[in-house]
């Protein structure tokens, strides 16, 4: 197959397909990462198993929301300027507006039927994240380099976590590609149609670097509360590598020890973060929702959701005029080869913990997932049917 995509998809294409994904797409990052290669690599074909690997490979790299950045750049490939702004616009809003709502009052999560559905949905991410465990461990792990390299790093994240223990697994996983897939290296790698041009690359790297010194020096300068709330959430986002959870302890630093907003709502938010599709730095909306500055409201939240999103996407695309120059580089394609078998081993170490860990209590759930497993590699069912199913499934379950 092909890394480009056969045809030039259209913006309604690119927004319906995240749309659907962005309501049902729960589990957090990881999970996210496996519904999009079951959506764009296998059943939409938009681009090879090869080129998907790579562009998480990237994203892992910098910081920012790794499964949002990834999204991005899969909208950008397939419709362009208009695709990717379409892809995160229509990633991000469903679980944007549900926690919104979840401030002003709506009570969204209560009940022994909405603590079923959520029960089912953590066990479709155990589905969803050991079906893309499969699918990249027999593509990207062929051989026993490959094999060896994401064992290791299956071994660095246990050993050392947190995002940390990522980033090394993914440098420690190049490194041996490096060394030991310069056998496997192709001579000539498709490139990826990305209508991302070197100017417009180095404007963005300008703009990342200007609003990261310039936003906390016109905070200091100026008594704003708009700038004070776009320097703390652009910070959050620009300095968390790990994306999802990572970036709560930046969080709390930024607006509960600045007393914008007390424990308790913080801690009722982060729970019903837990309980939404889509990406956690959505939670910036739900702060927005309740701050104190600018007296919280939708203002406040959309300016919150934007800015701590916007310096991953900056980074991404800062970068990405150089990535198919870079991949075709011999020792960039061994390089790649090894990070990608590492990408392998860190998500199947996080189908452990702490997806099949905070989901599977007992036989129930596991017969759920296997379900959900069977479902996705035997009947090819979309994610988004797969999601249906075995929500209603949690809510027999725990009946």
């Amino acid at each position: 197959m092909s890394d480009t995509p056969a045809t030039r998809g259209s913006v309604r294409e690119v927004f319906h397909a995240f749309l659907l994904l962005g309501l049902t797409s729960f589990g957090g990052p990881i999970a996210h990462l496996g519904y999009f290669r079951t959506e764009f690599v296998e059943r939409r074909r938009w681009l090879s198993e090869q080129a998907y690997a790579d562009l998480v490979a990237l994203c892992q790299f910098l910081p920012g929301p790794a499964s949002s950045q990834v999204g991005f750049a899969l909208g950008l490939l397939r419709g362009g300027t208009w695709g990717a702004l379409a892809a995160w616009t229509a990633f991000t809003l469903p679980s944007a507006i549900i926690l919104v709502l979840f401030a002003l009052g709506a009570a969204l999560l209560e009940g022994p039927i909405s603590q079923g559905i959520i029960h089912g949905l953590k066990v479709t991410a155990v589905a969803i994240v050991a079906h893309a465990v499969w699918g990249m461990a027999r593509s990207l792990c062929p051989d026993r380099q490959r094999a060896g390299i994401a064992l290791a790093a299956v071994f660095t994240v246990v050993l050392v976590s947190g995002p940390l223990g990522q980033v090394a697994a993914i440098v420690i996983g190049a490194l041996a590609g490096m060394a030991l897939c310069r056998v496997h290296a192709e001579a000539e790698t498709a490139p990826l149609t990305l209508p991302v041009s070197s100017r417009a690359g180095h404007l963005a790297g300008l703009a990342f670097a200007a609003l990261l010194i310039g936003l906390p020096l016109l905070a200091w300068a100026t008594p704003s509360a708009t700038l004070a709330v776009m320097d703390a959430f652009y910070r959050a986002g620009a300095l968390v590598f790990g994306g999802g959870h990572v970036v709560l302890p930046l969080l709390e630093a930024e607006v509960v020890q600045s007393g914008w907003v007390s424990p308790d709502d913080f801690l009722a938010g982060y729970g019903a973060a837990q309980a939404v599709p889509g990406p956690l730095f959505t939670f910036a909306a739900y702060l927005g929702s309740v701050m104190e500055p600018l007296d919280g409201g939708l203002f406040t939240a959309a300016l919150a959701l934007a800015m701590i999103f916007l310096p991953g996407l900056l980074l991404l695309v800062a970068v990405l005029p150089h990535w198919n120059r870079f991949r075709r580089w011999d020792s960039a394609q061994a390089l790649m080869r090894g990070a990608n078998a590492a990408v392998v081993g860190i998500l199947g170490a996080a189908l452990y913990h702490p997806v099949w860990t905070s989901a599977i209590l007992g036989p129930r759930e596991f017969a759920l997932a296997l379900t959900g497993f069977l479902l996705l590699s035997v009947w090819k069912l979309p994610a988004w049917a797969v999601v249906a199913l075995l929500a209603g499934g949690g809510v027999l379950i725990t009946a």
